[in-house]
């Protein structure tokens, strides 16, 4: 597994497609609290004082690419910003020079998100401007964009939800690239649950995973008639259901563990013990790791570790900054 990793080679890039949000990250000791003093300033305004806040150059595409940079792969993030985003985006990658970037003209996305404690658990709730993020179809994509998908060794498409052309992009970008690893992860599909199961149906034949959390599998089990997802045994079995009625395998990543299925076998690891101090962005670490561990040709549980032990590291940092390889090896040692 550690040889795999290290010794991996790359024909082409990983392109990751197709979001980029500026992000500002309010942390919430007590949201009861903040509540009430929202209230109380609701008549005559005023300021609330002393909330911590952390500015995050984020979308679900843009931390992708990043955190595959931060570990050594090279990655090509296609997406939309203006002027000043651009020269955000730039300066961020500017350490990687394996890395591109392809920035389309236009109106980047803009979260507020909101990180609070619930039962023990860090839980972020966002509110979000999207942007030209929400009608990113193919003919957004120039002669270099189409090109570097044509020649990726793999290639992701994030934020689907978002996206009212998600599914055309989907499948213009995969039927590009038939070559390369397909990976998809559509985030919080509450608000087109049905038609993301149309989607599926559409993308299936040029899907290699299709990567949930938890929240997200829950959605589309509902739209196939299964149960919530509960403890391990029952989660693969559903998993295992869902993966053969969809046609797609299916990589999961809960708050206890990680889960993969194929329809046909299915797999599970625990979640490392890690004290949890950064959550948002960790769903697109994970995927970053997934994506180099399925190019390495890790196997299933190999491939969960890995990616399970990335974003540990990840949400264990309070400065939100994804690992790197070496780091990320260092703790699989440990833990095999």
């Amino acid at each position: 597994m550690l040889e795999q990793l290290q010794n991996l080679n790359f024909v082409g890039s990983v392109v990751v497609l197709n979001d980029f949000f500026l992000d500002r990250i309010v942390k919430i000791d007590d949201i009861t609290k903040l509540f009430d003093l929202i209230l109380q300033k609701k008549v005559f305004g005023g300021s609330i004082r002393g909330i911590p806040q952390v500015d995050f150059k984020g979308g679900n595409a843009t931390n992708v690419a990043f955190a595959l940079a931060r570990l050594g792969a090279p990655a090509s993030l296609i997406t939309v910003a203006n002027k000043t985003g651009s020269q955000i985006l730039h300066d961020m990658f500017s350490e990687f020079p394996k890395s591109s970037l392809y920035v389309i003209d236009g109106k980047p996305g803009m979260t507020t998100s909101f990180e609070f404690s619930n039962n023990g658990s860090v839980v972020n709730i966002m509110l979000s401007d999207l942007g030209d993020n929400e009608n990113f179809g193919p003919e957004k994509l120039g002669p270099k964009e189409q090109n570097a998908v044509k020649n990726a060794d793999a290639v992701i498409v994030t934020n689907w939800a978002s996206n009212e052309k998600g599914t055309d992009l989907s499948k213009f970008v995969f039927e590009k690239s038939l070559k390369s690893l397909h990976f998809l992860d559509p985030a919080d599909i509450e608000t087109r649950q049905g038609e993301f199961k149309m989607a599926i149906s559409e993308l299936a034949s040029n899907l290699d995973s299709l990567s949930l959390n938890e929240n997200e599998c829950n959605m589309l089990l509902k739209q196939f008639g299964l149960g919530n997802i509960t403890e391990e045994n029952d989660t693969k079995k559903l998993i295992s259901i869902l993966s053969e009625r969809a046609s797609i395998p299916i990589d999961l990543h809960a708050s206890f563990g990680s889960f993969w299925s194929n329809g046909k076998e299915a797999e599970f690891v625990k979640s490392l013990p890690t004290d949890v101090k950064f959550v948002t962005g960790a769903g697109d670490v994970w995927d970053a790791a997934n994506i180099l561990g399925y190019l390495a040709n890790l196997e299933p549980k190999e491939r969960l570790l890995f990616a399970n032990a990335t974003a540990s590291l990840y949400v264990g940092n309070s400065n939100g900054i994804p690992p790197t390889m070496q780091e990320v090896l260092s703790l699989v040692t440990e833990v095999l």
